[in-house]
């Protein structure tokens, strides 16, 4: 099972690389979140996909399953929700104020604003 996940994760790691490599700004948010997504995957993964009861020491569980994993995941994604919102929003904004959103001519209007060239 764990092959297969981490297969998974390098496709995902793949095409949120080529996302962010590319010249549209929505494409580069996706991409991070993709990221992300993928970081999420390894991490449940290098947990290794462990099943049994609950963490409740207890009842006499000779197995249980790790929360620390899924408590880190659970602060990631609540985390990357907040940085795709910002992103959007700033992507959002960018495209109100500029009429675009390449990355090839953002960069260049910044310059010259700045007063000098690449």
């Amino acid at each position: 099972m764990e092959v297969i996940v981490a297969i998974i994760v390098g496709v995902l790691f793949a095409v949120g690389i080529y996302l962010i490599l590319t010249q549209d700004l929505l494409r580069i948010v996706l991409g991070t979140s993709l990221l992300t997504h993928a970081v999420h995957l390894l991490l449940l993964t290098m947990a290794m996909l462990k099943t049994g009861a609950a963490p409740l020491l207890d009842r006499g569980q000779e197995q249980f399953a790790d929360p620390l994993p899924q408590a880190l995941i659970l602060t990631s994604i609540v985390i990357n929700f907040g940085i795709t919102a910002f992103f959007l929003v700033l992507s959002y904004r960018a495209y109100q104020k500029l009429d675009t959103t390449n990355m090839d001519w953002l960069r260049s209007e910044s310059s010259r604003h700045r007063g000098h060239s690449r």
